[in-house]
């Protein structure tokens, strides 16, 4: 049987609703300090706003699998992969809407229940498209095609700031927090505006519907709901939960989404107690947190294209600089300084060294990463001044690819139940939520203190550092092997 290739085309229209992610999750961090100035809230109050986003997640992918045990079969089996997206986007479309209403009526609830609607259509889609881009082709490169949809996620992070900010003040450099409530509706308005049209694309679009999901080594074409006992994958389970590499990956994705959000989070908080930074000046280094993100991503999604091995080497150096190069160039348009970042043309050479010892392997990458990540806080928090600070952002780095590899890992072999493991792994992206409120609270200077607060994170590296070495051996055993590939691919 040949070698499936990306189906370049198709993919190219799944990653819109990556990059829509992105710029919502990003912009939702603008609307923070206009809720607490305009609606006069708690500190607590205003932290809501991204309480809901990620609640949202976890309820949608409950009633996912609510709804799936309803009618006896998948969801997205039943409806379909493009179908899923579509119905996605049309939830968060109606979202969107709510904040024309709770604007008139300045209700923070109203615009709470919006961010959660428009959450939970992005729940139906992630788990829709997040195995709809490994499946896209080789199943084997899924993880790389799963970065490069992770890049355009973060081009989404880097710009959704600026463009809000943009159309509530009026200017890029304003940092008046004091903006009229009433211009919050007219962007998020046209936001719901560009979900019906990206759902019009999609839903014309030469994406398939369904997929057959009887296993990377099964010929069998028949879609999940017609198979038999006799077309199964060999390794066929009738639970979900019997798969280790799920289960065990459940709980990966809660740690990784809950470092990478908790280092950032806890970020400014370090920089003022620590170097005196006044919050004015905090904001480039935070986005250059999760530009870092966008930097390991485009790097990591070099193995996905259908190029010589060789122009993939030059690709593995050229790609994280083309990413640092937007994030310098929409700080520049945003008129910060960015002399103090160039020295961070280095630690993006750590990363490059990383990336070409992971050969395309998800198993080896999570690995090595997930130990970079660990050597990166122990230097944060042992450190001082600016070290300690580029060392906190460099986690960015390694924490870039960790969602493709773990979810590759975590859906390997799952065939029929692809869908459920997926939605599975989407609920547990509520460990953004959980994880910084437990730094936040060892931060508190009567028990660790924020700098020694960041052993949580340390601790989330190494059980995703186990994860790794534990889903290699499940995966070998049921006769999934990410090597075979690897080592022939000259990545």
């Amino acid at each position: 049987m040949s070698t499936p290739t990306t189906k370049w085309s198709q993919f190219g229209t799944l990653i819109i609703v990556f990059f829509f992610w992105g710029f919502v999750a990003a912009s939702n961090d603008i609307l923070i300090p206009v809720f607490k100035e305009a609606l006069h809230l708690e500190q607590w109050q205003s932290q809501l706003v991204s309480f809901a986003f990620y609640v949202a997640y976890t309820v949608g992918s409950l009633l996912f699998l609510l709804i799936s045990k309803y009618i006896g079969k998948d969801l997205l089996q039943h409806i379909g992969y493009k179908n899923g997206i579509v119905v996605g986007l049309i939830i968060s479309a109606l979202g969107t809407l709510i904040f024309y209403p709770a604007a008139q009526q300045q209700s923070f609830a109203l615009f709470i229940t919006g961010l959660f609607i428009v959450g939970l259509g992005f729940s139906l889609q992630q788990t829709a498209a997040n195995p709809l881009a490994i499946i896209m082709g080789d199943p084997k490169l899924g993880s790389q095609r799963l970065s490069m949809a992770g890049g355009i996620n973060n081009f989404g992070t880097t710009i959704g700031p600026l463009i809000v900010s943009f159309a509530i003040f009026g200017s890029l450099t304003n940092t008046n927090i004091t903006a009229d409530i009433q211009s919050i509706k007219v962007p998020y308005l046209f936001l719901g505006l560009a979900f019906v049209i990206v759902a019009i694309i999609f839903k014309l679009s030469s994406v398939p519907n369904k997929f057959d999901l009887s296993g990377p080594n099964e010929e069998s074409k028949m879609q999940p709901e017609q198979q038999n006992v006799d077309a199964l994958p060999a390794n066929y389970k009738p639970s979900v939960f019997a798969y280790p590499q799920l289960v065990l990956g459940m709980f990966a994705i809660f740690v990784y989404v809950g470092v990478e959000v908790a280092t950032a989070a806890n970020l400014p908080e370090f920089m003022k107690e620590h170097l005196g930074t006044p919050t004015e000046q905090i904001a480039p280094y935070v986005s250059l947190f999760w530009a870092s993100l966008m930097i390991g991503r485009w790097t990591g999604s070099v193995g996905a294209f259908d190029i010589s091995a060789g122009a993939k080497r030059i690709l593995q150096f050229l790609m994280p600089y083309i990413a640092f190069g937007v994030f310098l160039l929409v700080n520049i348009i945003a008129n910060h300084d960015t002399s103090p970042f160039y020295i961070y043309v280095f630690i993006i050479a750590v990363l490059i060294v990383c990336d070409i010892l992971s050969k395309g392997n998800p198993a080896r990458q999570l690995l090595i990463f997930s130990c970079m990540g660990i050597l990166a806080l122990l230097i944060g928090i042992f450190a001082e001044g600016m070290v300690s600070v580029y060392a906190f952002i460099s986690v960015g780095l390694f924490c870039s690819t960790l969602w493709p590899c773990i979810f590759t890992l975590a859906i390997a072999g799952l065939g029929p139940h692809t869908n459920r493991g997926s939605s599975l792994l989407i609920l547990m992206i509520m460990g953004g939520g959980i994880i910084s409120l437990i730094q936040g609270w060892l931060a508190s200077p009567n028990i660790l203190g924020i700098q020694f607060s960041y052993f949580t994170g340390v601790a989330c590296f190494l059980y995703l550092a186990f994860y790794a070495i534990k889903a290699k051996k499940v995966l070998q055993q049921q006769g999934i092997d990410y090597d075979q590939k690897a080592s022939g691919a000259g990545h």
